[in-house]
């Protein structure tokens, strides 16, 4: 089973615009980090977590031409704002993607980009549109996505509720403010743990470093990756402070584990 990171910044994105700081400037190309994604992997199936609005650079980037799915988050523009570039997916496939989440963040979508899921709009002969189908999880059943069994938990953002996933022994969570005892159990076990980690200060809405650290330390994963990075740190600085079993994770990373 492998992990691919296809962005690891936060909704600014590293650089931010008009920002002069270190990090900003940094010629370290961990330092780049666009919006958040991944994409799961194993036995020729993939799964797409979220569609940041740089979607298209980052499947290009990490040569990842198809997926089988998309595991939505929430309805947040820096992890939904790239869903029409799943056009060239949808189009190849000859049918609409599957795409699965908490049933808000799917009406949500359905909303805002209701020509993506009506399956009536004909589009003019030489163009194209995405096409996608959606479906409501439950936060603690498992349900299979293309032959990959999936456990969807469930975790506070604000006034927002965010959906972390498991699949295998593989846990993704990402804009947390905590991980409630459920959501702890579901991930009990798992090899490898992505946490979102923001400031180095409390923040309102998001696990903060010193937060995600004693958060993964209950998860207790044989290895956890730090995303939804600021500026506020290099990687090399972070990576020479983590405690052991503990990396930022970074564009383009790839993570293995045995299924």
């Amino acid at each position: 089973m492998k992990l691919t990171f296809l962005g690891t910044g936060t909704s600014f994105g590293v650089p931010q615009i008009g920002c002069a700081c270190a990090v900003c400037r940094s010629d370290d190309p961990r330092d780049k980090r666009t919006r958040v994604g991944a994409v799961i992997e194993h036995a020729g199936t993939r799964l797409l977590i979220d569609a940041p609005p740089e979607l298209r650079l980052q499947l290009i980037a990490t040569g990842i031409a198809e997926v089988d799915a998309v595991l939505f988050t929430h309805d947040h523009a820096d992890h939904t704002h790239g869903i029409d570039d799943i056009r060239a997916i949808s189009v190849r496939r000859g049918s609409a993607l599957p795409m699965y989440g908490p049933p808000e963040t799917l009406a949500l979508l359905r909303d805002r980009f209701g020509y993506i899921f009506d399956q009536d709009m004909r589009v003019i002969p030489g163009t194209s549109k995405p096409e996608g189908s959606l479906t409501s999880v439950v936060p603690g059943e498992p349900f299979e996505v293309a032959g990959l069994e999936v456990v969807a938990l469930e975790v506070p953002h604000g006034r927002a509720r965010v959906f972390g996933y498991r699949v295998g022994r593989i846990g993704y969570v990402t804009d947390a403010k905590s991980l409630p005892d459920a959501a702890i159990a579901t991930l009990r076990g798992v090899e490898v743990l992505v946490l979102n980690a923001l400031f180095r200060t409390e923040h309102p809405t998001h696990l903060s470093l010193g937060e995600a650290v004693e958060t993964a330390r209950r998860v207790g994963a044989g290895r956890t990756y730090f995303t939804h990075l600021t500026h506020q740190n290099s990687h090399a600085a972070l990576e020479a402070e983590l405690p052991d079993g503990m990396h930022p994770a970074f564009d383009g990373l790839r993570v293995t584990v045995d299924a």
